[in-house]
Formats: C-alpha cells, structure tokens, sequence
C-alpha cells in the first residue's frame, strides 16, 4: 500500500522531546500501521527501529484481532510488562503508531497520559491512514465461540 511522504524531522524531534521530558522514557516510535519505521527518537539506530516496528505492528494487529473478535471495540493502548522495562503502544486519530519504552518504575498513569498528549501532537505531522473496513460476518462466530467458552 502506498503512503503520502513523511518528512520525518519533525515526528523525530517530537520523538526525542518525549523522550527527554519524560524522565523514564529510553527510546519511542512511529509507524505505520503495516510497520513501516516513520520517525524514531535518539537512541534508537535505524536496525533497532525496523525491529521495534515489526515487533509492534504484529503486536497491535493480534489485538485488534482480539477485539474484533471478543466484540470488546477498538483497541486504545497497549502495555506490554517486561522485566526491566514498559513497552508502550498507542495509536494517533489518524492511524499512525506510536510506541515508547519506558523504565520499570515508571508511573503508568503518567506515561498513558503523555503517551496519549503526544499521539495529538505528532498526528499534525503525519499521513492520516485509512482504517481498515470492520469484518461483518466474521466476527460474530467467534465472539460466539468466545462466549460459548465460558458458557460450561
């Protein structure tokens, strides 16, 4: 699928504001919903990015799928608890990703929030991507099934 450019210098500088204000955040990115890296804060080299990217993509697709088919609505955020550290996954309104690891200790309250300020920020400065057309039918057997389950 073919995309509008990004000029990435500004969604960079955006990255690296985030990650410099907020005291226990290592590194963030941006991309697009298929992973394509768009823009990725200091700390992070271009190999690290391309891996964060495929690692979130298909991290943020298994939960859409999740929800479609449990019928528990659009997925908000995603945290993913490590041992030394947050993974942190959000959407901009225009369907680009963002994703920002933060330290163990951090606040998560906090990091939702400016995780969340910064996705209405950086969305000024990328393509707006069109979401994908909900399945009709497919979902309803497995949230069927989904509640079949726990039916027993």
């Amino acid at each position: 699928m073919a995309y509008p450019v990004v000029t990435t210098g500004d969604v960079s500088r955006l990255l690296d504001d985030l990650v410099e204000r907020v005291p226990q955040a290592q590194q963030a990115v941006a991309l697009s919903p298929d992973g394509i890296l768009l823009a990725w804060s200091k700390g992070v080299d271009h190999e690290l990015g391309e891996q964060l990217s495929g690692v979130v993509a298909g991290l943020r697709a298994l939960a859409v799928a999740v929800g479609q088919h449990a019928g528990t609505g659009r997925v908000r955020q995603i945290v993913i608890q490590m041992g030394t550290a947050f993974l942190f996954i959000a959407a901009t309104p225009g369907g680009a990703i963002i994703a920002a690891v933060f330290d163990a200790g951090s606040d998560m309250d906090a990091v939702a929030y400016e995780v969340a300020l910064f996705a209405g920020r950086a969305d000024r400065h990328l393509p707006a991507f069109p979401a994908p057309e909900e399945p009709t039918q497919r979902g309803e057997p497995a949230k069927a099934l989904v509640q079949g389950a726990h039916a027993g």
